[in-house]
């Protein structure tokens, strides 16, 4: 019989694993240190809140109340840290500077940058031996900013990695659409900051192709029309592609909205089409990108072309990266990737942000015993992730990890009727709390992201 890799009694003093420095990474971090137990937060970006950063001028629905997890705090307390005004709404940027970085300055050595994770299976098994292999540890397979290769034994693995490095494409059958590769320098996946001059100028007097119907699209075709109006961008123009047809909940909620912010964001989204600063092409379904000079063409399925482009911004979701995660036994749902017993509480066609039940280690378990994935990622292609629903998760996790298993089956959230999510807001500061509202997805969902991370709803 083969001799175990490591003695149990061993296994239980090596750390947990948590992958990924972003708002749920370092509250999991948090939770296991409140538990007494050893956190190990690998990170491949350079800084905490990598990902938020990359959407650092998008503004969260979400007040600054909402965003902040109790453990974290109490971390931070001793600092002379406090938490700013909790009515405001932080940007990406704001949640970064005044939140996720001193709060992993605090955890110090918990965290490692540079740090990226390639890989996770059970000591001495690949995925298909049984024998002995829910007593042996993670082994962690890590990738340094130097290409330096490393292993790391881990207790557990909470995989708080995200979203955000694998947006969809533009293809409407979810693969990249023919020519996808070859215009790439013509499109982005992200909600353009228009406020950098670079950027501005990218899209200033342009035609630019948005494809997408959730608040991150919203966000790019209000900025457009924005700077279609200005005196310097003449001839700025966006047309709005849209896989389905226009319908009375294409814009959202409006003023009947439950969410102010992301009603008003979608009216302003319908004001733009009104304004004829952006045409609405329906029932399109991109499966090609060809070229016609410097500009590109757009062909949809049924063989429709469009008038050429100059750019295309194409916010259509985000998906899980689970290449990673291969040699692990995973219970995922075969349409939204997301932990099967969570994806009933979670799919789109049924939930929005505000009628997703709080949910933990029950909901988050898989075959494989000890791994877990939270946030963003646990919710697979679903884009009604909340940021509160985050730090349920991984408090949920740790107390489990920890013993107490009365904790982790108890619900300790309490979410407001509207729910409570972060997500592609508005660019400029709301007027008051009150016109801004909760919001939806704390990542841009496309953002939403999630955590409202720019993950849409």
């Amino acid at each position: 019989m083969t001799e175990p890799i490591i003695e149990a009694a061993a296994a239980d003093r090596l750390p947990v694993v948590v992958i990924g420095a972003g708002p749920i990474g370092l509250a999991a971090a948090a939770h296991l240190i409140e538990r007494g137990l050893e956190p190990l937060v690998l990170e491949a970006g350079g800084s905490a809140g990598s990902a938020v950063r990359e959407w650092s001028h998008v503004r969260l629905f979400s007040p600054w109340v909402e965003v902040v997890d109790p453990a974290a705090e109490k971390l931070l307390a001793p600092t002379g840290w406090v938490r700013p005004d909790g009515t405001t709404y932080p940007t990406g940027g704001d949640w970064v500077e005044k939140y996720l970085q001193p709060l992993a300055d605090v955890l110090g050595d918990t965290v490692r940058f540079g740090a990226r994770v390639t890989g996770v299976s059970r000591a001495g098994r690949d995925r298909v031996v049984d024998a002995g292999r829910e007593e042996q540890p993670f082994t962690v397979h890590i990738e340094g900013a130097d290409g330096r290769e490393e292993r790391i034994l881990a207790r557990a693995v909470v995989d708080a990695s995200g979203t955000w490095s694998t947006p969809n494409p533009l293809g409407g059958d979810g693969l990249p659409a023919l020519g996808e590769k070859v215009a790439a320098d013509r499109i982005s996946y992200r909600v353009p900051d228009l406020k950098d001059p670079a950027v501005r100028a990218r899209y200033a007097g342009k035609r630019t192709a948005v494809v997408g119907t959730g608040a991150s699209a919203f966000t790019a075709l209000a900025a457009l029309a924005d700077l279609a109006e200005a005196e310097d961008a003449p001839g700025t123009h966006a047309t709005w592609i849209l896989r389905r047809a226009l319908s009375g909940s294409t814009f959202g909620g409006g003023e009947a909205d439950q969410l102010p912010a992301r009603g008003a964001l979608g009216l302003r989204a319908k004001a733009a089409v009104e304004a004829g600063h952006a045409s609405a092409v329906t029932g399109f379904r991109t499966a090609a990108v060809e070229t016609e000079g410097e500009r590109v063409v757009l062909v949809a399925e049924d063989g429709r072309r469009l008038d050429p482009v100059d750019e295309v911004i194409v916010l259509t979701g985000l998906r899980p990266d689970l290449t990673f995660l291969g040699e692990l036994r995973l219970g995922l749902d075969e349409r939204l990737q997301a932990p099967v017993e969570l994806a009933p509480l979670i799919d789109p066609n049924v939930h929005s942000c505000g009628t997703v039940y709080p949910h933990g280690v029950k909901e988050l378990s898989h075959p494989e015993q000890g791994v877990y994935l939270v946030g963003m990622k646990s919710y697979g292609r679903s884009p009604t992730f909340l940021a509160m629903t985050g730090y349920e998760q991984v408090r949920s996790i740790a107390a489990a990890l920890a013993g107490d298993q009365e904790a982790a089956e108890r619900v300790e959230l309490t979410l407001p009727e509207t729910g409570v999510c972060g997500g592609a807001g508005l660019f400029d500061e709301p007027e008051s709390a009150e016109e801004s509202g909760g919001g939806c997805c704390a990542a841009p969902t496309t953002l939403q992201i999630g955590i409202g991370t720019p993950g849409g709803c």
